[in-house]
């Protein structure tokens, strides 16, 4: 029997599924206390509950208005602890024994423990955000899950940043740190302002640009001295991704599945972002410094 998977020890993955599991037991205890209690009423509802964008049945008296679209949201919530569990892994990586050949150092991502912990803090806040808002389909809601997209590829921007400007250096004050503290202060800050901003713009626009600028860095890398990061992971990213899309799609006119399946394209679309996102993370983690 092998003694790791993914790079993590075989008790690493003990933990994270242990905890998703302790996680869905208490989800599915709230959903059954509060099975035809309309608890969600008194906060402000979102157009969705009138008008769905989505093909799956609604269950106004229910804990989960929609089940399939809240349940897949847990894909998000299970890379977010996997990333947990990578980052207590490279915390305790082994220095390179010299050898013979020049010993390669780890990824920029791999060398800084603390940015997988960002990005699993995202990933956990993304599945919570979009799950509430399926759940109870409420503004407030709605504006958690919009603002919540964005956090994954903010924390990806940072895997660019730090890499091209690992130490943040100003001699007048002798000031020689690393800038991963300042590059997660960054990824807060720009959360809460599109947070609080949400409903003054776009979302489309917004997720797109951050698409466009994680693709740019992506290309940028095609240009810098080799090793490089392993592009097939990003190729993989945009298969998932392109997939994402016409699940969604597909779903919103109504040409998926019934209103009673389990297998909704809204879900799919949870499942597979969650696949596009865990494979650009792995492309960072494939780089070399």
């Amino acid at each position: 029997m092998p003694s790791s998977y993914l790079g993590l020890p075989v008790r690493f993955h003990l933990y994270v599924w242990g905890a998703l599991l302790v996680l869905i037991l208490a989800l599915i205890a709230l959903n059954q206390t509060y099975a035809g209690r309309d608890i969600w009423n008194s906060i402000t509802e979102s157009s969705d509950l009138r008008r769905s964008n989505y093909a799956e049945r609604i269950y106004r008296q229910n804990f989960f208005r929609t089940r399939a679209n809240t349940w897949s949201n847990l894909a998000y919530i299970a890379l977010g602890f996997y990333a947990f569990a990578w980052a207590a892994q490279d915390s305790r990586r082994a220095s390179p024994t010299p050898s013979t050949s020049r010993p390669v150092a780890p990824s920029y991502v791999v060398a800084t423990p603390a940015l997988s912990v960002l990005f699993g803090l995202t990933c956990c806040g993304l599945g919570l955000g979009s799950g509430y808002f399926h759940a109870t389909l409420t503004r407030f809601g709605q504006q958690l899950d919009v603002a919540s997209m964005y956090g994954p590829l903010l924390v990806f921007l940072t895997f660019n940043l730090g890499r091209w400007w690992p130490r943040v250096i100003f001699s007048p004050l002798r000031l020689n740190a690393p800038s991963w503290p300042l590059l997660c202060t960054w990824v807060v800050l720009t959360s809460a302002l599109l947070f609080y901003y949400k409903w003054s713009m776009s979302a489309t626009n917004v997720l797109s640009t951050l698409i466009l600028c994680v693709a740019a860095c992506t290309l940028v890398d095609r240009f810098r001295p080799a090793p490089r990061p392993l592009l097939r992971w990003q190729l993989f990213s945009i298969i998932a991704l392109i997939a994402a899309v016409t699940c969604r799609q597909l779903d919103v006119a109504g040409r998926f599945s019934g209103p009673d399946a389990w297998l909704q394209g809204h879900a799919l679309w949870h499942l597979l972002t969650a696949t596009s996102i865990g494979c650009t993370y792995f492309y960072y983690r494939s780089s070399t410094n």
